[in-house]
């Protein structure tokens, strides 16, 4: 079985980084669920990573350096945003539409997540069992990265940036097209 092919991210104009030349991502369906492999090409000294934690889930993630995922039914707005930290901590939020967080909802269980530090990088492997994924028959997914620099600034990476400053949540930013039925 050959690796899934890795799609680009892009730097936000407004938001710069020396401490990374590249980030791309994979995606895999599987009979597991989703698997995201966010690979991070650049100088490990110059990124600033999270200590290790216990696997759990905790807000104000997309503080530091985090990788994400935004995943919607093909129809409607409502969708959901995952956080995975480097640290092994987590977040999944449900929202109806743009940034309206549906404060009910509770995840069933946290994603599985996985960290190798690379000697150009790291690479962050984050799975997603099906409980955790909207229903519907496709998805649109926004794949995003947040990168901490050692120096504290930060750069913001996405499939696409659809304002003039970085919003993760804006449906637009969302191209990433996938059928949701599994293996």
């Amino acid at each position: 079985m050959s690796a899934p092919p890795y799609t680009p991210l892009h730097c936000h104009p407004a938001s710069s980084c020396r401490a990374v030349q590249a980030v791309e991502v994979s995606t895999t369906l599987t009979a597991d669920g989703l698997m995201l492999r966010y690979v991070v090409h650049g100088d490990p000294a110059a990124i600033r990573l999270p200590e290790p934690r216990p696997a759990q889930a905790a807000d104000g993630l997309w503080q530091h350096t985090c990788c994400e995922a935004f995943i919607a039914p093909a129809a409607g707005t409502a969708y959901r945003e995952f956080n995975f930290s480097p640290s092994g901590e987590w977040a999944a939020y449900s929202f109806t539409d743009y940034r309206a967080r549906d404060i009910a909802y509770h995840a069933p269980h946290g994603p599985r997540i996985e960290l190798q530090q690379l000697a150009n990088g790291f690479e962050l492997t984050a799975s997603l069992a099906p409980a955790l994924l909207p229903a519907g028959p496709a998805w649109q997914i926004g794949l995003t990265v947040v990168i901490e620099a050692a120096d504290g600034s930060k750069s913001y990476w996405a499939l696409a940036h659809a304002a003039a400053q970085p919003d993760f949540h804006l449906r637009p930013s969302f191209s990433l097209n996938l059928k949701a039925a599994r293996p």
